[in-house]
């Protein structure tokens, strides 16, 4: 595969991902959208750094430092919605603003 190719896949990934962060209001799939989103920018990157620069091992370091980094904010993102949704039963974005008040 090309660079263009693997650069075309991530781009249809995050536009999925922001498709579905601005149409939904459930928590839960917003936040799936936002992880598609970033996997679509993770995956930019790694193409590129392998492209780039394939015998460097900053890249490959670089992106299990955000792949780890997804996936502790999801699980913290997750345990949060649960709690929200256990105590108030909220699992819609506009149910979650009127928490403010």
């Amino acid at each position: 595969m090309s660079l263009e190719l693997f650069l075309l896949l991530a781009s249809a990934l995050f536009c999925v991902g922001l498709f579905g962060a601005l149409t939904q209001q459930s928590i839960v799939m917003l936040m799936m959208g936002l992880e598609l989103m970033l996997g679509g920018v993770i995956l930019a990157a790694a193409a590129a750094w392998h492209y780039i620069a394939p015998a460097a091992a900053e890249g490959q370091v670089l992106i299990v430092v955000a792949v780890t980094a997804m996936a502790l904010e999801m699980a913290i993102g997750f345990a949060v919605v649960t709690a929200l949704f256990r105590s108030r039963e909220i699992d819609m974005t506009d149910m979650a603003a009127e928490l403010k008040e």
